[in-house]
């Protein structure tokens, strides 16, 4: 039939393309009911992890386990039925099934009997976990190969005794063709797939652990997931824009912590050039103050040591020098205080700070030309310039840049909660904190609104130039800036933590936010700000580590903010005490994990640990939540409410049937 001429109206416009895809009154009545069962399932579990930091390991592991949801769901199901040692074997199959099969005892995966109960409680777990979904989308993520006996399988106790013949020898010739191994490990991972429905990233994937690189492969292929970009995201990410100073900061960072494996390995960045540099001008330097930090990751012999080091300093003076460019051709960052090397006196080895005078541990500056600080040599020019069109040309560092922009932002209102990684910025009073530019002013939502606009238009903006630039430099004061919602400190004191000894100088004063988050009426204002309820809205932040060992809950303003930064990665965990925090939102209310330091996998299935984590609960509904609750019950919601407006017009004659 052909269509008709569109109405003028937009709304019947946008009724004559929604009748392109339910073309009758039977389509859009069908589609209608099937929304509205939606809307009364369960609502689905949410994951939140922050402050990764390149521990892919304990991610991955995280992720599987979905922090002990899945332990959670085998005590419910089996609480009397298994002893505690076949609960931990099953939780162990279930997460990581292809390393688990071959170390089943021979008397046991020559036995069909252990196959039987093993699918048996696998099938028990799937079909839990599979309850909170439409059926169409858990066939959407079967694989292909065992759709139809694992859908069959789903089925079963709805079935009843009738068709327990069937589905006996459904099983049995599974495991007589000897594809068992092959289902088992395909209903692990559907458990793994089905068991969270969305996972949350709270910031800081990138540096100190070696596999952000692996992390960010990880993130791309899940099913659903969304990130609030970090500090030590937002500076790869502007590196990834060809920020020089970005490029910097992230060379710097790797080489101070002996992590090369995401630059090299991972991104095929090439830092020959640097090493070339070091070498010429730092060859005979010692360099005593930027041996790199052992990683713990690898032994380092000591050539390689002193190369590092070299590399390092020479990477740390051309960053200086870079960011002095950018506080001087942006004002408005009111960052001159961060200009440092125009204060050193050469002759003397001193710089003049706040009006005193302190000596520096390092004396050899070859490339600083004491009248032009800020100028990069020619050498330099040269460095930057090569390793620039490297990390704007490397394919996997682009893809992954991307998918952060396209899957990520400065902050998420989901479901009731604020997620964000690092801070909105606050006077000592509690208000919100203003930054002035171009004579207009920002603060709380507008502010944190504009930077993430900025951050866009520092990697988008390649047909303009100087908005690009704009936007690069942009990111690397989120970075490092006072008033960045990513850092909120008075100053990264990157140059006194390496030329000066006096630890005075080295503290870097936090934004009045991190006291305030403590006060519930500040929680309470800043969910307001950003549209949240106060009253049944929680935030969830990352970026400050929890020192639990001297005593600091991460929970704060009487259960209203909530940190999560615990030490997932390895670096933190002297400080935090633990192996980090997890968050997890179900349908009946908010639990906060706490996890043990996390080895590997390897060892966690030959020593056969599932120490469930401990588990918080910190808040319990009353009634148990669904998708109606939920935004995707608002997005639900509002298809049916213009399905039933088709439904209308079809039967008003308004639009015609197709």
């Amino acid at each position: 039939m052909p269509k008709q001429d569109y109405p003028q109206d937009p709304h019947m416009r946008y009724l004559e393309l929604l009748a392109d895809e339910y073309p009758s009154l039977q389509a859009a009545s069908a589609k209608i009911v099937e929304l509205t069962a939606q809307l009364d399932l369960a609502k689905g579990t949410e994951h939140f992890l922050s402050d990764i930091h390149g521990e892919y390991e304990a991610f991955r592991h995280a992720l599987k386990t979905g922090s002990g949801s899945i332990r959670r769901k085998i005590e419910q199901i089996f609480s009397d039925q298994l002893t505690e040692q076949d609960k931990r074997n099953l939780a162990l199959l279930i997460y990581y099934p292809e390393e688990k099969l071959p170390l089943i005892p021979e008397a046991c995966a020559g036995d069909a009997s252990w196959y039987r109960t093993t699918l048996a409680q696998l099938v028990s777990v799937a079909t839990v976990v599979a309850a909170k979904y439409p059926l169409a989308r858990v066939r959407s993520v079967l694989p292909p190969r065992f759709a139809p006996i694992i859908e069959e399988l789903l089925q079963k106790p709805e079935a009843g005794a009738d068709k327990a013949e069937y589905y006996s020898r459904l099983v049995e010739t599974v495991i007589e063709t000897g594809m068992v191994d092959d289902l088992v490990v395909a209903l692990a991972e559907l458990i793994q797939r089905l068991v969270i429905a969305r996972l949350h990233i709270i910031g800081d994937i990138y540096d100190r652990g070696p596999g952000a690189h692996l992390i960010m492969d990880t993130l791309i292929d899940y099913h659903t997931v969304d990130i609030q970009w970090g500090n030590h995201d937002i500076v790869w990410m502007g590196a990834a824009a060809g920020s020089e100073a970005c490029i910097a900061n992230v060379i710097r960072i790797c080489l101070r912590y002996a992590n090369m494996d995401t630059l090299e390995n991972g991104y095929a960045i090439s830092l020959l050039p640097l090493a070339s540099l070091a070498m010429e001008f730092y060859g005979d330097d010692p360099c005593e103050h930027f041996l790199p930090r052992s990683s713990g990751e690898q032994e380092l012999t000591d050539h390689e040591r002193q190369l590092m080091a070299r590399m390092h300093k020479a990477i740390t003076l051309i960053q200086l020098k870079l960011e002095g460019q950018v506080i001087q051709r942006r004002p408005q960052y009111q960052m001159d205080d961060r200009l440092l090397l125009d204060k050193i006196d050469y002759a003397q080895g001193t710089i003049r700070l706040d009006g005193k005078v302190y000596p520096l541990l390092d004396l050899r500056f070859p490339t600083v030309d004491p009248q032009r600080p800020y100028d990069l040599s020619e050498r330099e020019q040269a460095v930057i310039d090569k390793l620039r069109l490297s990390f704007v040309n490397s394919a996997r560092l682009q893809k992954h840049v991307r998918f952060l922009f396209s899957n990520g932002s400065m902050y998420l209102a989901h479901n009731g909660n604020l997620l964000y990684h690092g801070c909105i910025a606050l006077n000592e009073d509690g208000s919100f904190k203003a930054f002035k530019v171009d004579g207009e002013e920002y603060a709380g939502k507008a502010f944190v609104d504009r930077v993430d606009r900025l951050a866009r238009q520092g990697y988008f903006a390649t047909d303009d130039p100087p908005r690009k630039q704009y936007g690069m430099d942009a990111m690397w004061y989120m970075w490092s800036g006072e008033q960045s919602p990513l850092f909120g400190k008075a100053k990264m004191a990157t140059f006194e933590r390496y030329f000066l000894a006096d630890k005075e100088t080295h503290k870097e004063k936090r934004n009045p936010y991190y006291d305030l988050r403590n006060d519930e009426a500040t929680a309470r204002k800043i969910l307001r700000e950003f549209g949240v309820n106060d009253e049944t809205g929680h935030i969830v932040n990352g970026h400050v580590p929890v020192r639990t060992g001297k005593g600091e809950s991460p929970v704060k303003a009487g259960g209203k903010l909530i940190v999560i930064d615990g030490g997932l990665s390895k670096a933190y965990q002297k400080t935090t005490g633990i192996g980090g925090f997890t968050l997890v939102s179900n349908s009946h209310g908010l639990v906060l994990v706490a996890h043990e330091p996390f080895e590997s996998a390897q060892d966690a299935i030959e020593r056969e640990l599932d120490a469930a984590p401990r588990a918080e609960v910190l808040e319990e509904c009353p009634t148990r939540k669904h998708v109606r609750d939920t935004n995707l019950g608002q997005t639900i919601q509002r298809q049916i409410d213009e399905l039933k407006e088709l439904l209308h017009a079809f039967k008003k004659g308004l639009v015609k049937e197709r």
